[in-house]
């Protein structure tokens, strides 16, 4: 065997099953597209709460177009600094499909061979095709006027396309074989029981958001026929309950053997732990302030950053080999 395929024999100790492939499998272009659609994943969901926290949701009165006969917003003596927000986010949305394409194009690039796994290149699929629906869907908010159940699943699917372009780096990151369980066959729950409380807590989010008074323009204020005070207790309930479940896991992490594939899985769990604790404080303190738009512009970055965790957090749980020559 080769010193470029036997990992022993470069760094002269036995190899890590939870460790990275070396670096060189992975195409730099490859990874920097795929760090790039991650980022740009989040931001867009930063600039979205930028638009609906400045009041600008309705800025471009038509879609696909800005206004009538114009794709771009037009100046004239009444315009407003609205337009151009929402129209700004509207070109991350490009910029975000740019980044896509780029990344499909180099992943089937990498992928010469019937021999490296199709769900890969499937999975590079995902974020283009997420762009495409979140497109219509932003059309749709504007012709329903914002309406609040749009909006939170405008929001929903942002951080679905998260998770996945999060989950496509641990791919890249990773050996080609079959994922196995680096935890006993009892913990096979533990990733679901996760992935399902962090979902209620997103999902009842979108809920609070939609009773708030933050509706995205100032005339069109629709708004859930809900007690805020109950939603938000519920919201609170739920995110309780998913650090009960990321402190259970954690130290159900500890107290197993110590080696080094469960190594990296404690580190994503206290990780994880981390994000979740910042991101309650944020939320409890916009609450007792009266929700200021920085701070919820603040929250709405952290919730992306908490889907980020969730999946390094699950996905730290199994580990991939070179599959059998």
């Amino acid at each position: 065997m080769s010193t470029a395929t036997d990992p022993t024999r470069r760094t002269g100790r036995p190899a890590d099953p939870a460790a990275p492939v070396d670096r060189s499998r992975v195409d730099r272009l490859t990874w920097g597209l795929a760090i790039a659609n991650l980022v740009a994943q989040i931001g867009i969901i930063v600039t979205g709460g930028a638009v609906r926290l400045t009041g600008s949701g309705l800025g471009c009165s038509q879609w696909p177009l800005c206004e009538p006969g114009s794709f771009t917003p037009v100046f004239h003596e009444a315009t407003s600094i609205h337009p151009y927000i929402e129209f700004g986010n509207r070109t991350l949305t490009g910029v975000l499909s740019v980044v896509a394409v780029a990344l499909l194009w180099a992943v089937y690039r990498r992928e010469p061979t019937a021999s490296r796994p199709a769900s890969l290149r499937r999975l590079a699929w995902l974020p283009l095709a997420g762009i495409a629906v979140q497109a219509v869907i932003g059309g749709i908010t504007v012709w329903y006027d914002l309406h609040p159940a749009i909006v939170g699943s405008h929001m929903l699917i942002s951080l679905a396309l998260v998770a996945v372009s999060t989950y496509l780096l641990v791919r890249l990151r990773s050996a080609d074989g079959p994922a196995a369980a680096v935890t006993p066959s009892s913990w096979r729950p533990l990733p679901w029981v996760l992935t399902l409380a962090a979902a209620a807590v997103v999902i009842l989010g979108t809920v609070v958001t939609g009773t708030g008074p933050h509706s995205g323009d100032e005339d069109e204020a629709f708004r859930y026929a809900l007690d805020p005070l109950l939603v938000t207790r519920a919201h609170s309930a739920s995110v309780w309950l998913f650090v009960a479940v990321i402190a259970a896991g954690a130290v159900l992490l500890v107290r197993q053997r110590d080696d080094a594939a469960l190594a990296g899985a404690r580190r994503a769990w206290w990780g994880l732990l981390a994000v979740t604790v910042v991101e309650a404080l944020i939320g409890y303190t916009q609450y007792f302030n009266g929700l200021p738009e920085v701070l919820v512009g603040l929250h709405m970055l952290g919730a992306a950053l908490v889907v980020v965790a969730v999946t390094f957090a699950c996905s730290a749980l199994y580990a991939r080999r070179e599959p059998a020559a």
